[in-house]
Parts: structure tokens; sequence; C-alpha cells
């Protein structure tokens, strides 16, 4: 055992809940090639995969930066409210970017083009109620 450790790095259950990974991964890309949204999937997939380690983690990895040179308090007064804004700008990404019009209003009734101002609204108020909160915080520091 100890030289497995010494050879991988880590635990051997480390090893092990790695390669079932793998096996689960490869067992869905197995079910999805046959699939005939198979490459549309894939190109999604890599479109994502670029985005995001390309062009977002560097940038929000610089404004993190940044912010820790702030203090940490700030730092995570920031990053809680951009997280839930993030999120849901991710789950309703299509109304917001106001595409898959007859889809959403197929499956609502509704149409999608108030999502827009309403995922503003709703970003705008979390980051005011981080802003007040540390407004507090601040403001209950200085008084004791």
């Amino acid at each position: 055992m100890a030289d497995l450790r010494r050879a991988y790095g880590a635990a051997p259950w480390h090893l092990l809940l790695l390669v079932g990974c793998f096996a689960v991964a490869g067992w869905v890309a197995l079910r999805l090639a046959g699939e005939p949204g198979a490459g549309r999937m894939l190109l999604w997939f890599v479109g994502a995969v670029i985005a995001h380690d390309l062009v977002l983690f560097p940038a929000y990895a610089a404004a993190d930066r940044a912010l820790g040179h702030a203090g940490p308090s700030l730092r995570n007064h920031v990053r809680v409210p951009a997280l839930a804004s993030a999120l849901l700008f991710l789950v309703y990404l299509p109304g917001v970017l106001g595409l898959g019009d007859g889809t959403y209003a197929a499956a609502t009734g509704l149409t999608p083009e108030p999502l827009l101002g309403r995922w503003l609204v709703v970003t705008a108020v979390l980051f005011a109620a981080s802003a007040l909160l540390f407004t507090i915080r601040r403001a209950l520091r200085w008084t004791s």
C-alpha cells in the first residue's frame, strides 16, 4: 500500500473513485454515441470547456485576486451574490438572452421577454443586500 501511495501520490480510495468516475463517464459516452444529436452535444461541451477555461476562468480569477487585496470580508461579500446571480443566469440562460421563444412559450404560455429585466433586478437586489450587510458589519466593527 505504501508503494502505491508513493507512486500514485494519493490514497488508494482516490484511485478507485477516479476509475469509477471514468467508468461512468465512458458508459454515458457510449450511450450517447448512437444518438443523432451526439455531435452537437460534443460541440457544445467542447465550446463550454473552451469558453470557461480560456475566457471566464482567467477573468473571474483576476477579479477575485483584485478583491483579495481589499480583504477577505469584501471578497466574500462579492462572491456570494455573484455566484447566485451566475447560477440564476445559467438556469434561465435561453430566456435571459431571448432565445427559444417558441419553446418557452409552448411550455409556460408566457413570453421570455421580462426574464432579462427580472434577472437584472434580482442581481441588483443580491448585490445591494450584500453591500448593506458589508456596511453594517463594517460599522459594527468600527464601533466596538
